[in-house]
C-alpha cells in the first residue's frame, strides 16, 4: 500500500483564512440635560400643587360667584347688591350691621346669627324689644336678652312707645325690666304712631320718657321711628338724641343732609340663620369707633 495522493491528482486548497471584520466601538447616546429635566418636573410638581389645592378652587369659586353677582346685578346700584344669603339688597357704604327683633321672630339661636357671614357682611349688634306701654313686657325679652350677649352680640333693649300712656310711667315700667350693663348699645324707643293723639301731645309725652330714662341712667336714649313719621312729628324736636330711621328698600337713607342719625332699618325682610322668621336689617352711620364711644360705660 501507497501514503499520499496518486501521481497526477492535485492537491486540495487550503482556503485562506478569512480576517474577522473590526468591531465597532459602542459609542453611547448623549443624555439630555439633566437641569431642563428638572426643571419640567418642578413645573410640573408646582401645576399639580395649585390644581390640587383647596385655595385654587376657593379662588375661582370666589371669581366665578362675583362674576356671576355682577351678572346678575347689571343695571343695579353697584353699592347696593344682593346678598343672596340674607335675601337682601345691602348698601355696602357700611362696615358695622344688626338686627332687631321681638317675640315676632320667636326662638332665636343666637349662636348662628353670630356666624353667619357674607362677604365681609356679618351681625354685630342686636335691638331687642323688652316692653310695650305700661303693661306688656316682650314674651321673649329675658331670653333674647341673656342669649345673645352669650353669643358675641352686642345688645340694646327697646321700648314700644304708646302716646295715649303716660311717658313718665311708661319710662319707670321699661327701667323696672330691663337693667344695661358696661358695653350694652343705649336704651331705645320706639314712636312711630299717633293712636289718635295730637302730634304735639305726643312729642310732650315722648320728652317725660326720655327726661325719666336718662335721670336714672345718665344716658340719653335712642330715638327710632319711620322716616315719614320723624319728618312729620319729629324732626326739629329732638336733634340732640341719637336717631335711628327706618327707610325701606333704598340705596340710601332720604332725609335732610343735617339730619345726624346712628342706625338705619333699611330692610324688614332678611333672611338671618337662627331665626324662623324674616327680620329687620340695620346698619350702623360709622366705624368701630364710633361704635365703641356709643356703647354705655
Amino acid at each position: 500500500m501507497t501514503t499520499g495522493n496518486k501521481k497526477g491528482t492535485p492537491a486540495k486548497k487550503t482556503p485562506a483564512a478569512k480576517k474577522p471584520a473590526p468591531k465597532r466601538k459602542y459609542q453611547p447616546k448623549k443624555k439630555k440635560s439633566s437641569a431642563f429635566t428638572t426643571k419640567w418636573k418642578v413645573a410640573l410638581a408646582g401645576f399639580l400643587l395649585i390644581l390640587l389645592s383647596p385655595f385654587y378652587y376657593g379662588y375661582v369659586i370666589k371669581t366665578f360667584t362675583s362674576t356671576w353677582r355682577w351678572i346678575r346685578d347689571i343695571g343695579h346700584d353697584p353699592h347696593y347688591r344682593t346678598y343672596k344669603s340674607f335675601n337682601i339688597r345691602i348698601p355696602d357704604k357700611y362696615t358695622i350691621h344688626g338686627i332687631d327683633v321681638s317675640s315676632y321672630q320667636g326662638k332665636i339661636d343666637w349662636h348662628r346669627v353670630k356666624a353667619m357671614r357674607e362677604d365681609e357682611v356679618h351681625i354685630t349688634f342686636a335691638f331687642i324689644k323688652a316692653t310695650e306701654g305700661v303693661v306688656l313686657v316682650d314674651p321673649y325679652f329675658q331670653r333674647n336678652w341673656r342669649e345673645a350677649p352669650k353669643a358675641g352680640i352686642i345688645c340694646g333693649a327697646y321700648h314700644y312707645f304708646r302716646p295715649k300712656a303716660s311717658g313718665k310711667w311708661q319710662a319707670v315700667f321699661f327701667l323696672q325690666n330691663v337693667k344695661t350693663e358696661k358695653g350694652d348699645l343705649p336704651m331705645a324707643v320706639d314712636v312711630e304712631e299717633l293712636n289718635g293723639v295730637a302730634p304735639a301731645k305726643m312729642r310732650e309725652e315722648l320728652k317725660s320718657f326720655l327726661k325719666q330714662i336718662e335721670a336714672k341712667t345718665k344716658i340719653k336714649p335712642v330715638i327710632y321711628s319711620g322716616v315719614k313719621f320723624y319728618q312729620d312729628n319729629l324732626e326739629g324736636y329732638f336733634d340732640d338724641y341719637t336717631l335711628w330711621i327706618a327707610h325701606y328698600y333704598q340705596p340710601k337713607l332720604d332725609v335732610a343732609k343735617t339730619t345726624i342719625w346712628a342706625f338705619w332699618q333699611h330692610s324688614d325682610k332678611a333672611k338671618v340663620n337662627g331665626i324662623n322668621h324674616i327680620t329687620d336689617f340695620d346698619a350702623f352711620n360709622g366705624d368701630s369707633v364710633a361704635f365703641t364711644k356709643l356703647l354705655v360705660k
